[in-house]
C-alpha cells in the first residue's frame, strides 16, 4: 500500500481503480507485513470489504464520492469500533462487551469515505512510549526492525511507516503521536485539546488526552484532519493566516539541554529552512513535565483503581506499578500542578504574541533498540519509556497543537521528527510550516 491516500481517492473517483481492489490490496499487505512489525491486533476484513462495495456502487449509480472514499486506514485499539471490544492495549479488558457503536471519528472517517481494515498496537492503556506491549507483544519499527516504534500510538505509526495503510489514528496524552511519527520518520498531527471529538476512546487522562491522524505525506495529513473536523461549525475555528510571513523561533533552554546532538542539528536545519534564527526560553518547561506526569499519574490511577483492586495480575507489569501510585497522588500535590500548568500557559501565549510557530525536536533521541531501558542524551542515562516524552509532554500540558515533522538529514539512519508547535487552534500554521520544510526536503521551490 505504498501509494497515498491522495492518490488512492482520485484513481477511484476517476474509475481507474475499485474501491475493493484497494481494500484486498490492504489486507494483503496486512497479511505479508505484519508479522514482522506486529502492528494490528484485529482485522476488519468483512467490514471493510462491505464498505469498498458500498463505495463502488455509489461510484457506479454515479453519485458525488466524498474526499476520502476508497482508502484504507486503521485505529489505535482505544477506538470504539462497533462489534469489536476495545482492548486499550489490555488484557484485563478483553472480556468486556464489544462496542455498540464506533467512536465518533471512526465514525466520520466513515462519512468521508474511509475503509476501516483493522485495529492496531499500542501500549497498555497508553501508559508509555514504546509499544512493547507485554501482552500483545512488542510492535517494530518499520525503519528498523530491532528498534522500538514508539508509543503509545506505536501501531499507529507503524501500519503507516511500513507502507500498509496511507492513514491511521492515534491518540496523544504526553507525546504518543509525536514520539512515533518521529520515530519512524512519518508525519504526526495532535491538535488543540479538544479540537476533535474524543467520544468513544479509551480515556487516559480526561485533562490530557487528545486524538489526531498519522501519514506518510502532509497531503494526507491534511485531508484526514479536515475529515475529522467540521470547520463551519467548529466555534473555534480561527481565519487562514494569509499575506504575512510565518514567524519562526526555536525553543532553547529545556528543549536543548534535553535534545541529543542529532536532534539540535534536526531543528537547527529545519529552523534554517524556516528562516528562524531567534531562540525561545519557556521558563518554567521542567516543571511543567513534572506537573503533567502529576497530573496524568492521578487522573491515571484514578481512572483505573477500581480495577487495580478488583483484577491486579492482569495488568501488565510495566504500568501498573505507576497506575497505583498515581491513586495515591496527594490532591495538594494535583493542585500545584495545576498552578504550574497556568503559569507555562502564559508563557507560552507571551511567546505566541511574537511568534506564529515554534519549533523543537519530537524525541531527544532516534529510536532505541528493543528492550533497552535507558538511553543516553549528553551526559545523563534517561529511561527509555518515560524519557521519549521529554520534549512533547510539555507541549501537550497546555493543549497546543503540534505536529511531528519528518525532516531527513543526511548520513543519518534513524529519523527524528521535529515538532512544529502553534499557538491553541492555529493548526493551520502548523500545517504551513511543515508545508515548507516538506518542499525543501524533496527539493521542490518553496511554496508561497
Amino acid at each position: 500500500m505504498k501509494v497515498t491516500a491522495h492518490d488512492i481517492a482520485g484513481q477511484i473517483a476517476r474509475g481507474e481503480r475499485s474501491a475493493a481492489e484497494v481494500v484486498a490490496a490492504a489486507l494483503q499487505a496486512i497479511d505479508h507485513d505484519n508479522p514482522r512489525l506486529n502492528a494490528f491486533t484485529a482485522i476488519t476484513a468483512d467490514r471493510a470489504r462491505a464498505e469498498a462495495a458500498a463505495i463502488d456502487t455509489r461510484r457506479a449509480q454515479g453519485e458525488p464520492l466524498p474526499p476520502l472514499a476508497g482508502v484504507p486506514y486503521a485505529v489505535k485499539n482505544l477506538f470504539d469500533v462497533a462489534g469489536h471490544v476495545t482492548l486499550a492495549g489490555g488484557r484485563v479488558n478483553a472480556g468486556n462487551p464489544a462496542a455498540l457503536a464506533d467512536a465518533a471519528l471512526v465514525e466520520r472517517m466513515h462519512h468521508a469515505g474511509a475503509i476501516l481494515v483493522g485495529t492496531l498496537n499500542m501500549d497498555e492503556h497508553a501508559y508509555g512510549f514504546t509499544t512493547e506491549n507485554t501482552h500483545y507483544g512488542a510492535c517494530r519499527n518499520p525503519v528498523d526492525v530491532t528498534r522500538v516504534v514508539g508509543g503509545s500510538s506505536g501501531g499507529s505509526a507503524a501500519a503507516v511507516a511500513g507502507g500498509i495503510v496511507p492513514l491511521s489514528l492515534g491518540s496523544d496524552t504526553n507525546g504518543s503521536i509525536r514520539v512515533p511519527a518521529s520515530l519512524c520518520g512519518i508525519y504526526g498531527l495532535k491538535p488543540t485539546y479538544g479540537r476533535l471529538s474524543r467520544a468513544g476512546v479509551f480515556p487516559f487522562s480526561f485533562s490530557l488526552d487528545h486524538v489526531g491522524p498519522m501519514a506518510a505525506t502532509l497531503d494526507d495529513l491534511e485531508l484526514a484532519y479536515t475529515a475529522l473536523h467540521d470547520a463551519p461549525r467548529d466555534r473555534q475555528a480561527v481565519p487562514t493566516r494569509r499575506g504575512s510571513r510565518l514567524r519562526v523561533a526555536v525553543l532553547g533552554g529545556y528543549f536543548d539541554e534535553w535534545s541529543s546532538a542529532p536532534a539540535r542539528a534536526t531543528v537547527n536545519h529545519a529552523a534554517r529552512i524556516l528562516g528562524a534564527s531567534e531562540i525561545v526560553t519557556l521558563p518554567d518547561a521542567a516543571q511543567a513535565r513534572a506537573a503533567a506526569f502529576i497530573i496524568t499519574a492521578a487522573e491515571g490511577g484514578a481512572l483505573h483503581a477500581p480495577r487495580l483492586r478488583e483484577a491486579y495480575a492482569q495488568f501488565e507489569p510495566l504500568s501498573r506499578a505507576r497506575l497505583v501510585a498515581g491513586s495515591l497522588v496527594p490532591a495538594e500535590w494535583v493542585q500545584k500542578a495545576q498552578r504550574v500548568r497556568r503559569r507555562f500557559l502564559e508563557q507560552a501565549k507571551a511567546a505566541f504574541d511574537r511568534y506564529d510557530v515554534l519549533l523543537a525536536a519530537a524525541t531527544p533521541v532516534s529510536a532505541p533498540r528493543l528492550g533497552a531501558t535507558t538511553m543516553t542524551i549528553g551526559n545523563s542515562d534517561v529511561p527509555v519509556r518515560a524519557g521519549l516524552g521529554l520534549l512533547t509532554q510539555p507541549i501537550s500540558f497546555i493543549g497546543l497543537p503540534a505536529c511531528s515533522v519528518p525532516v531527513p538529514m543526511p548520513n543519518a539512519a534513524l529519523p527524528i521528527g521535529v515538532q512544529v508547535i502553534a499557538a491553541p487552534w492555529r493548526e493551520q500554521d502548523c500545517f504551513t510550516a511543515a508545508r515548507i520544510l516538506e518542499y525543501a526536503s524533496s527539493g521542490r521551490c518553496r511554496p508561497a
